[in-house]
């Protein structure tokens, strides 16, 4: 679940309590605000539509969509998030210019209240669908810089701009158009790929977004005053005393290093050689491509 960040209301404490109060008196009062009212086809699922899927099944609705001039896929449908979210190696790989980032201090909070700020929001162009049954519409994505299974998550915003209507017991989507009902089907075998590779990731990947990332910074030491180019790296979070010891202590013992592959005379090659077992006897063969 990711909470905040959402586009429909300011970010500042005051306008959420407005938000709030609005939502009470519409309870209360049962009046809304008058809305351009349009007969839209009623959304319905089939048995049917389950078909062609691996059941039972508890896999997350995942699909391609057109975002500006790129395909992209692996892209989440949460209805738990309040946010649109595109991630950053996907927005480099997109070839967009950072500068284009609108900056933005609503936080996100995820799942145990950990809080995500994002690098910044961006607006883009996102087509679903096939002519004539498409819809296109300009969605705010909050761009976080963590990398993750998915590309992209589209939340509440935009499937309430879609009106569409979710189900994961069908892996489908469905949606409003001007020439009826569009569905899209979930890709159930890219699901578990970002199942598994969000299983593979290391430890220390999957707690970067949920904790303050420290800048570490590295200060060089010259090991030999005459040959400056001798230099090693050591990271200024240790105290001064601590890098004066072991500054001190890397120079007393700098005869280890090997700078050059000059100073590592002696070692056996089969170390550094690498041998192919094939017969000597057959002659290599160029394959066609």
């Amino acid at each position: 679940m990711i909470v905040g960040g959402t586009a429909s209301i300011d970010s500042s404490k005051k306008a959420r309590k407005t938000y709030l109060k609005m939502v009470q008196n519409v309870q209360l009062t049962d009046s809304v605000p008058k809305i351009a009212w349009r007969e839209n086809p009623i959304i319905g699922f089939f048995e049917e539509d389950a078909r062609r899927l691996h059941h039972p099944h508890d896999d997350a609705l995942v699909f391609s969509i057109r975002m500006g001039d790129y395909n992209v896929h692996r892209v989440l449908i949460d209805n738990g998030s309040s946010a649109d979210i595109l991630y950053y190696p996907a927005f480099q790989q997109m070839g967009i210019d950072r500068t284009r980032l609108i900056p933005t201090n609503a936080p996100l909070v995820g799942f145990g209240g950990t809080r995500v700020f994002p690098l910044g929001s961006i607006t883009l162009s996102v087509t679903v669908g096939n002519y004539p049954r498409e819809i296109t519409r300009d969605v705010t994505f909050l761009v976080v810089d963590y990398s993750f299974a998915y590309n992209g998550i589209l939340g509440r915003p935009t499937l309430n701009s879609w009106k569409a209507a979710t189900s994961t017991y069908h892996l489908m989507i469905k949606f409003p158009t001007d020439y009826g009902i569009r569905e899209l089907r979930g890709n159930q075998m890219a699901t578990w790929e970002c199942y598994i590779a969000m299983l593979e990731m290391e430890d220390y990947q999957q707690t970067m977004c949920i904790e303050e990332q420290r800048t570490i910074v590295e200060s060089v030491e010259i090991l030999d005053e005459s040959k400056p180019e001798r230099t090693t790296r050591i990271e200024t979070l240790a105290s001064q005393p601590v890098r004066q010891a072991l500054t001190a202590f890397l120079k007393r013992n700098q005869d280890v290093f090997a700078w050059s592959h000059e100073d590592m005379p002696g070692i056996d090659p089969s170390i550094m050689v690498h041998k192919l077992n094939v017969n000597l006897a057959s002659p290599p063969v160029r394959h066609k491509k």
